[in-house]
């Protein structure tokens, strides 16, 4: 077959290749699947709770876990007396009974979370001895936790979180930022929850790279190991000064910096405490999962990773040359190129941009190829949304590219003004799947085949 040479089914397999590891990736991470699992093994038979339950949380699958939780605990738990509140991203609601849930701004936070937040914590401060706090933690909950402490309002919240956006500052330095600045995050709930001798068990499923507590939704059942000086040298480093950060803001941090106020929970805290985080869900499961969905189709899998990070439009032009350099070494058998991890988008002053980090890196990896026209390709976050619109992410084959290139899109135009879901949904090359109710990162996947 030629390299040119592309048959409608041939690209009917593509696209169905590259939705259902997409499908195969989330469902790994499923809360309906995964909640009833852990709590077998965190609480086993003999281990349930018998009495006052607190249920919290907050992230975009933090009610399916919460709808999972009352079932399995209806079951399984006749001694518990279940309550709480769960704070999730609009649209990612999911039916309870016993646990309320509280849909909210995200990434900006607004009032709706804020009272949300105070409610879990004002639950919180309500734990006797011995009650158990189960903290139900996915991506997301950084945004949604952002309850100030005292002398900051929302207001100022959320104009810190607009301008870290908008600097470019990868999602880690911001939450160090955002941890010292909440009530709720960076261990405070835990230290709430240790002081009135409870019993905590979070349950985290991860969109970071690296898994670890501290960083899942900025940590706040974990030991951090950031500082307010830290805090601070991020804002210095994207030049965030007075003109962008409100004053209550930095006050804040410098107080922390000089030790007039605490800083966030560290090791030492937690030696009389017990409190227990388990990472239920990862990234690189979730690419385990479409590496074995893609061998049934024929393809090897490799995996490149699930920390790859960077700004979107250089990942996309450094994987391009990865493919290519796999074709020019020749192609034995069709390979699939997988990777995860969270890249950025720095927008300039002026522009709005529509879409998100998935769609732009997969536009900027589509115009490095345009020497492999058959390549095919799919990036979506695997929360259901993607940046600015509806849609999951994207995807392209060489029938896509073809229909680019008689529509006359050059994707440099759409590249330069930030506008990577212009471009896919004047091709109809979106992919839309809806909230997931999960959350573990981004998805990345390049099918290479042996006549490219």
């Amino acid at each position: 077959m030629t390299q040119n040479s592309l048959s409608p089914s041939m690209s009917a397999d593509k696209e169905a290749t590259l939705k259902n590891a997409f499908a195969a990736a989330v469902a790994v991470a499923d809360p309906q699947i995964i909640i009833p699992q852990y709590l077998s093994k965190i609480f086993p038979r003999g281990q349930e709770p018998r009495g006052r339950c607190l249920v919290v949380g907050a992230g975009k699958a933090s009610a399916s876990m919460a709808s999972a939780l009352e079932v399995y605990a209806k079951a399984n738990w006749p001694q518990a007396t279940l309550a709480g509140v769960v704070l999730t991203r609009y649209g990612h609601n999911s039916p309870t009974t016993y646990i309320k849930i509280v849909e909210a701004g995200h990434p900006v936070p607004d009032q709706a979370g804020m009272d949300g937040a105070k409610e879990i914590l004002a639950l919180t401060n309500q734990l006797e001895q011995d009650d158990v706090l189960i903290a139900l933690v996915s991506g997301g909950g950084s945004s949604l936790l952002t309850l100030p402490q005292v002398g900051i309002s929302i207001d100022d919240m959320r104009k810190t979180t607009e301008a870290l956006l908008r600097s470019g500052a990868p999602i880690e330095e911001m939450n160090v930022v955002r941890k010292h600045l909440s009530a709720i995050l960076g261990g405070n709930l835990a230290r709430v929850a240790i002081a009135r001798g409870a019993h905590v068990e979070a349950l985290l499923i991860s969109d970071v790279t690296g898994d670890s507590p501290a960083d899942i939704a900025s940590g706040p059942c974990a030991a951090d190991y950031s500082t307010y000086l830290d805090a601070l040298n991020i804002l210095q480093k994207y030049e965030l000064d007075e003109s962008a950060i409100p004053a209550s803001v930095l006050n804040h941090l410098k107080q922390g910096l000089s030790g007039e106020i605490p800083e966030t929970l560290k090791d030492s805290d937690l030696i009389n405490g017990q409190v227990s985080n388990h990472v239920i869900a990862t990234a690189y499961k979730s690419l385990e999962a479409a590496a074995d969905y893609v061998r049934t189709q024929g393809y090897e899998p490799i995996i490149l990773g699930d920390t790859i990070t960077g700004e979107a439009q250089a990942v996309g032009i450094e994987q391009a040359a990865l493919a290519r350099d796999y074709v020019a070494k020749g192609i034995d058998k069709p390979i699939a190129l997988i990777s995860g991890g969270e890249c950025t988008v720095t927008i300039p002053a002026g522009l709005k941009g529509r879409g998100g980090r998935c769609s732009e890196y997969l536009l900027s990896l589509f115009a490095a190829t345009s020497d492999l026209p058959n390549i095919a390709a799919l990036a979506a976050d695997t929360d259901g949304i993607d940046g600015s619109e509806r849609n999951a992410g994207a995807w392209f084959d060489g029938v896509i590219r073809q229909s680019s290139l008689d529509s006359g899109l050059a994707p440099e135009n759409f590249l330069s003004v930030h506008d990577c879901y212009g471009f896919f949904a004047e091709l109809a090359a979106l992919v839309e799947t809806g909230p997931t109710l999960t959350n573990v990162n981004d998805f990345r996947i390049i099918l290479l085949d042996k006549y490219v």
